[in-house]
């Protein structure tokens, strides 16, 4: 089962089984067993420590660094001090204030905590304060290296490394996605390393560190582009032109500097209109983050569907009502996700309704294929402002026009961190085969693909046969013999797999 959320509540469990899958708190004493209706079985009774400012974080992972512990609370407020516990994989968080601390410890009740992806646990401590090693210190104050930590932790500005950089990402896109967690300023992109990176500066710290917190780790675009970020040194960046490359907004009259290009209107324009369907992947992208849904989204809870005004339903429009068919629609859309139900309109037979199994595949699938061919026409590709899709009541037939494919088993995403994932391309002339049987030759499939309608330019078998790349004249033509020939039997009940390719032959 997918959906299966995280608290697993009314159920009996060994109670330290349960306090994983439960409440951050450890001294849990029973559960109730969830026979009774109503609320009550939701209701712990829980023996834990009062309220205080010192905060007890338990399981950390063995890399997690002082400055990640600490992101866990500066949404709620000022952190004063850290100890961690290295070997035991513990750490004390001291927060300015105990009303801090009893909001952090409420969020984190219904949110689980997340540190490099694991699940942390966090309680009051007995300890009213923290006292750091009263040998070399005065009194409670953090040692150097903490309030290194700490400071790092206040700066404005963010030092952004993109990973799996598989489509370009430009400092507009960056724009649009920081600015969703306050001003942007400046930013300056440059490559290091054969990496792109960027420095980008808020109007204020705390705004970098709920836009640190809700993105780090996080994808731009599906499967690719990760942002990896830290607090930057750097407490303010000094920009000298505003083009492409380096930008500041507060600032529009410097000049774009010796031979950078400030941007092309009409690039800029296009990004514009793009990005808005690429990014709705960044959870809370779609609405102002308030700390507590940083933290939210931080953790990866944040359902995008429904919360963030959007769905998983896309409307698909300009088909040739001739030719399409809910199969046709199921296998093309099925490319960037897992396609739920699709509904080709009754009284508008150009146009269908398909449902993705998440907003984000919604976002893929529109992003590839607006403004592609199929079936000759140049389809069009909108977020629909329904949730799901509807199927017929029982007993009425809508002629074949709405299909349910909930539990089809050419599912590519069903399992998670499938291979498939990392292998997401625009719609382009090569394709990708895979699972070929043995005794199956170019010629062959040279043949097959030829009859779907088309002329292939270019084939190449992998090493070990199973797989191959093949190249159709156009994208148009690579588009049709996918949706045809993906799933084929070519015998022995071995069915041939298709999807676009970024290689060339």
């Amino acid at each position: 089962m997918d959906g299966i959320s995280d608290v697993a509540v009314g159920v009996k469990r060994g109670s330290d089984e349960l306090s994983m899958y439960n409440s951050p708190n450890s001294g849990m004493s029973s559960i109730s067993d969830g026979t009774s209706n109503g609320s009550d079985s939701k209701k712990l009774r829980v023996e834990e420590a009062p309220p205080s400012r010192v905060l007890h974080i338990r399981k950390l992972p063995n890399e997690a660094s002082e400055t990640e512990v600490i992101a866990l609370g500066l949404p709620f407020g000022k952190v004063t001090n850290i100890l961690t516990l290295k070997g035991k994989n513990q750490a004390f968080l001291e927060m300015g204030t105990e009303e801090a601390a009893i909001t952090m410890v409420n969020y984190y009740t219904t949110v689980t905590p997340h540190v490099r992806n694991v699940p942390v646990f966090i309680q009051y401590s007995n300890h009213k304060e923290l006292k750091t090693d009263a040998g070399n210190q005065s009194g409670g104050s953090p040692s150097s290296d903490v309030q290194e930590a700490l400071a790092a932790a206040s700066s404005p500005v963010l030092r952004i490394i993109i990973d799996n950089m598989f489509y370009p990402v430009t400092l507009d896109v960056l724009q649009q996605i920081f600015s969703k967690f306050g001003t942007v300023m400046k930013i300056i992109t440059f490559t290091k390393n054969n990496q792109f990176q960027a420095l980008l500066q808020f109007s204020d710290p705390v705004n970098a560190q709920q836009a640190k917190l809700a993105l780090d780790g996080q994808n731009i675009y599906n499967s690719c582009c990760t942002l990896r970020i830290d607090f930057s040194k750097l407490v303010n960046l000094n920009v000298k032109y505003n083009n492409d490359k380096s930008r500041d907004y507060t600032r529009p009259e410097l000049p774009a500097g010796d031979g950078q290009p400030s941007l092309d209107p009409s690039v800029a324009a296009a990004f514009s209109k793009d990005s808005n369907s690429l990014l709705g992947k960044i959870p809370g992208a779609l609405n102002p983050l308030s700390a507590a849904a940083a933290a939210a989204a931080a953790a990866g809870r944040v359902a995008l569907a429904g919360q963030s005004g959007s769905s998983g339903v896309l409307l698909v429009s300009n088909l040739n009502e001739e030719m399409v068919t809910p199969q046709s629609l199921f296998t093309l859309f099925g490319v960037y996700g897992d396609v739920q139900r699709v509904k080709i309109l009754y009284n508008k037979k150009d146009s269908a309704l398909i449902q993705m199994s998440d907003a984000n595949q919604a976002q893929l699938a529109m992003s590839h294929l607006n403004g592609q061919k199929m079936y000759g026409k140049i389809i069009r590709v909108t977020l629909s402002k329904h949730q799901t899709v509807a199927l017929p009541r029982d007993g009425l037939d809508d002629q074949g026009l709405t299909k349910d494919f909930t539990n089809s088993p050419l599912h590519r995403f069903k399992k998670p961190g499938s291979k498939n994932f990392q292998n997401i391309f625009p719609p382009s002339a090569t394709l990708h085969l895979s699972n070929i049987p043995q005794d199956v030759t170019e010629d062959d499939l040279r043949l097959l693909f030829s009859n779907a309608g088309g002329t292939v330019k270019a084939f190449k078998f992998f090493q070990d046969h199973k797989m191959a790349l093949l190249q159709m004249s156009t994208v148009e033509e690579a588009i049709q013999a996918l949706i045809d020939l993906h799933n084929y039997n070519m015998g022995g009940n071995q069915h041939l797999r298709v999807s676009f390719s970024k290689s060339t032959i």
